[in-house]
């Protein structure tokens, strides 16, 4: 999780709630350095503070938009005006929420948002690191490795294969990949992610034991353990 807040106190005690609560948190001061932070690492929601030096909340959140259409985004505001929520939402947030507020509210809210976004709640979002067949994944790393080698992903690449590895052995709704790595379920984007599909499957092709297969018209599912016949 990116955590924007330039309050210092404040910060460090949302932190320690947040990673008390099993999230995994890089906090950041101000919008540009949360900015960079966001170029160098990978997030699967950005918790943004509103007024901030040198770059607010809201330009922040649409520079990030910019790159990551589907990344979630919330909001924490000392504003409760209905203009200042309107910005926000425009802006891409996927919720708002008034300081000061229930620490539990908070984590709520958050789940909430992850579960519209990537199917999971506390416990995925966090998750760096997988494991299927003969490969390992390393999200924050993009790379993928087997005992042959390894391979360097692209963002998207390496954004389909985590939820690949998320709903492992389940279908991951065609819509919910769209819609989280694309930003949006149109026809181009779903042409998009097939080409990506496609690509993933060379990656492994080395392991039978591992497969994605197409469940026509719903997602996917990337199926271990696979016994194939000679």
């Amino acid at each position: 999780m990116l955590l924007a807040e330039d309050d210092g106190g404040f910060g460090e005690l949302l932190k320690n709630y947040l990673e008390l609560n099993d999230f995994e948190v890089s906090w950041y001061t101000n919008g540009i350095e949360a900015f960079k932070g966001f170029h160098r690492y990978h997030f699967d929601i950005c918790l943004l503070d509103i007024m901030m030096p040198e770059m607010s909340g809201l330009e922040l959140a649409t520079e990030i938009k910019q790159i990551k259409p589907g990344m979630p985004l919330l909001f924490l505001t000392a504003k409760s005006l209905r203009e200042d929520m309107l910005t926000g939402y425009k802006c891409g947030a996927d919720d708002y929420i008034v300081k000061p507020f229930d620490s539990e509210l908070l984590i709520f809210k958050i789940n909430a948002v992850l579960k519209r976004t990537n199917g999971f709640g506390t416990g995925f979002s966090n998750v760096t690191e997988f494991a299927f067949g003969k490969y390992r994944l390393n999200t924050n790393l993009q790379l993928l490795t087997n005992p042959k080698g390894k391979r360097q992903l692209s963002p998207r690449e390496n954004d389909l294969l985590k939820l690949l590895c998320q709903y492992k052995n389940n279908l991951l709704p065609r819509d919910v990949a769209l819609k989280n790595i694309w930003g949006d379920d149109n026809y181009f984007s779903g042409r998009s992610m097939d080409v990506y599909i496609t690509k993933i499957r060379k990656y492994i092709r080395e392991d039978p034991s591992v497969e994605i297969i197409n469940i026509h018209g719903k997602g996917y599912r990337l199926n271990t353990n696979v016994i194939k016949s000679i």
